[in-house]
């Protein structure tokens, strides 16, 4: 799986970085339009992010964890709960076991936080462990546990703080130049900088306006990705893909919404906490990939529970797209990749050469 880590890495770097254009300049054209320097925007939104990842890394999952109710339990509250996570470190390979907590909701979800293996925690609603057999909370466990594994869950907080101080940074600020006056005195009161303070106006509010919204698809975006990844992980941790099919086929046919959920945490759910029975969870502004879409993949696997097979059957059901998994990270599930075709059909299937 360090392949798969690396990849991650390289990924959350060139996000972050976009991310952090967006902030940076919503800082610059807010300074020029404040205080007639750019720099000044910059060094304002900079401080920002460095507190508000600075809490993130240190803070972050207790943060997360208080503001969804979730509390701490011990083995003997709840054994069944504890054993299955306890079995799922050792099959993910983990070096030590989540602390596990409990959302009083009756609403069906599950998320994953902690800034790295050693310091992490899993949480999972009443309502969900009061639905869910054995198979299917393994199934879940499993994939939670996949998010601490591939280093999902540090990028997931980190990337959530860039995206608030974007919206924190943009909205009051909007704010101050629609309803506070204007700009700088200086400008205010030279008759030839009106015209250029009217476009700098212009262009932060449309920065404003527009960064936040781009971000968020980027976000979004990258968790859609990264939950195919966790699916993928579950299965060959718990070599029973039916059970995980099974538990988002019940996750899917709730309407319940989790209350606590907000939209910059949203992503850290194993399903979308705000997708309502009847509605695709697959349009652009969901956190998720489409629940039917992921069951569908899990069921086509035929009896496999590698990445290999997983990666086969991602491909069967989008016809043809690319697949999902690095072909170094699939060699390590004990089967040598050599070749798969971008193309599929029922008549055609994706031709895989797998050598034990």
């Amino acid at each position: 799986m360090w392949e798969q880590i690396r990849s991650n890495r390289i990924r959350s770097v060139v996000l972050v970085i976009v991310m952090g254009i967006f902030l940076f300049l919503i800082g610059y054209f807010i300074g020029l339009y404040f205080f007639d320097s750019g720099i000044a925007g910059l060094l304002i939104a900079l401080i920002i992010w460095a507190i508000m990842t600075l809490v993130a890394y240190f803070q972050g999952d207790r943060i997360l964890l208080a503001s969804a109710g979730a509390k701490k339990i011990s083995h003997d509250d709840h054994p069944r709960l504890y054993n299955i996570v306890e079995e799922m470190r050792i099959a993910s390979g983990l070096p030590k076991t989540p602390d596990i907590y409990i959302i009083d909701d009756t609403s069906l979800n599950a998320f994953a936080t902690g800034r790295d293996p050693n310091k992490c925690a899993v949480a999972i609603t009443s309502g969900l462990l009061q639905q869910l057999n054995r198979d299917e909370l393994q199934g879940v466990m499993a994939h939670e546990l996949s998010h601490i594994k591939n280093r999902d869950v540090l990028l997931m907080a980190m990337v959530s703080v860039l995206l608030g101080a974007i919206v924190m940074l943009s909205w009051y600020a909007s704010r101050i130049m629609i309803f506070g006056g204007g700009g700088s005195r200086r400008n205010s009161s030279s008759g030839g900088g009106g015209a250029g303070q009217a476009i700098i106006m212009v262009i932060a509010l449309v920065l404003m306006i527009m960064a936040p919204i781009f971000a968020q698809l980027i976000y979004f975006a990258v968790s859609r990705k990264r939950e195919y990844l966790a699916d993928a992980s579950a299965a060959l941790y718990t070599r029973y893909p039916e059970g995980l099919a099974s538990a988002l086929e019940k996750l899917g046919a709730s309407a319940r919404q989790l209350k606590s959920a907000n939209k910059a945490t949203a992503p850290m759910y194993i399903i979308n906490p705000f997708r309502k029975k009847g509605l695709s969870a697959g349009e652009l502004t969901s956190t998720h990939p489409p629940i039917m879409e992921r069951i569908r993949i899990l069921r086509s696997m035929g009896g496999g529970a590698s990445f290999v097979d997983y990666d086969k059957a991602y491909r069967h059901v989008h016809k043809g797209g690319g697949g999902v998994i690095p072909a170094a990270t699939m060699s390590l599930s004990g089967t040598s990749y050599q070749a798969i075709t971008t193309e599929t059909s029922d008549d055609e299937p994706d031709r895989l050469t797998r050598e034990s």
